[in-house]
């Protein structure tokens, strides 16, 4: 039985540099059973794998793709019994959403040794904390895909724009993501897209079991279960709490988000209606649209009309904050 399994994607970003330290600790403490894995693909065999050593905590080494699909496998492949342990993800890749949320900051090593530290400690139950999961099922025969942030409308183009045009450039991921906002900025200001710059949002119909609908061009479509929505974003419960996804949806206009970002200043998002500011909660979410992307924990999919995304969240799932 080990203490800690930790599973490693070699080719998400910061592991490109990180990696043979993670290595070298993990051959310094034989509590910790190290899976690496060359493709997602693997992440199947890896938890199944993992499982037989019956870890006390599962830690994910690489970036939000790689999170999204372990945990899609831990809590849909049944390899735990359906009582997979708590799960701590180490601060990597190029956006670290969910580590972020969990408490993860700053050297993934530092953040293994706190894992470590608290399982010798016996001191993992005063810090799990519990969590909703975004299960996402875009049609066919496949599970659904869970994870905890998706990115839809004109933010996903931008997100894909900043992956497919911005990041091949080499630039720090600080400075493309800065680059990539000021772009989609300017092409939502001048109402321009294409070419060298993002696209043009698309319509689309976002749809609440008990909220109804709403149709429109959108900057900005967000659905989580994390505290912090993007860029810090935090939302009240005083408005929506009809569920546990929060969706945030802000039309395709200049006044829409200058309102959205005002309230995210102020610290008084969804505490009131706002012209044009979409924020509610719910347990089923649709998302409608003529080849409409979105991305799920760095996994993109296409919502088309007349073959909806279906989001659902789950049972509560635990996981592992690392902040003190």
């Amino acid at each position: 039985m080990a203490s800690v399994a930790l599973l490693s994607n070699p080719r998400s970003t910061g592991n490109r540099s990180q990696l043979p330290r993670v290595r070298e600790f993990c051959a310094a403490h034989p509590d910790i059973f190290h899976y690496e894995v060359e493709d997602v693909e693997q992440i199947g065999e890896a938890i199944r794998t993992i499982a037989m050593v019956s870890p006390r905590v599962v830690a994910i080494n690489g970036g939000d793709g790689t999170v999204q699909a372990a945990l899609t496998e831990l809590y849909s492949g049944g390899h735990f019994g359906g009582s997979p342990p708590p799960v701590a993800v180490l601060p990597n890749g190029k956006t670290n959403l969910i580590a972020l949320d969990l408490g993860a900051e700053g050297d993934p090593i530092k953040a293994l040794q706190r894992v470590l530290d608290l399982v010798q400690a016996g001191e993992i139950d005063d810090h799990v904390i519990e969590r909703q999961l975004i299960a996402l099922d875009g049609g066919g025969n496949t599970r659904p895909v869970l994870g905890m942030f998706l990115g839809g409308a004109y933010l996903a183009d931008v997100m894909l724009y900043c992956r497919n045009r911005i990041y091949p450039l080499g630039l720090p991921n600080g400075i493309s993501h800065f680059l990539a906002a000021i772009l989609g900025l300017f092409a939502i200001v001048f109402g321009i897209g294409g070419g060298r710059l993002p696209p043009k949002p698309e319509p689309m119909t976002v749809s609440l079991v008990r909220q109804g609908e709403f149709k429109g061009k959108f900057s900005l479509l967000i659905v989580t279960t994390l505290e912090k929505l993007l860029l810090s974003i935090r939302t009240s419960d005083s408005h929506g709490s009809n569920g546990h996804m929060k969706l945030l949806a802000t039309d395709s206009n200049v006044g829409a988000l200058l309102r959205m970002l005002g309230a995210t200043w102020r610290g008084t998002l969804g505490q009131k209606q706002l012209a044009g500011v979409h924020f509610q909660q719910g347990d089923e979410i649709r998302i409608e649209g003529e080849r409409s992307n979105v991305i799920l924990d760095g996994e993109i999919f296409e919502a088309r009309s007349g073959a909806p995304i279906i989001l659902t969240s789950t049972q509560p799932v635990p996981f592992l904050r690392l902040a003190a």
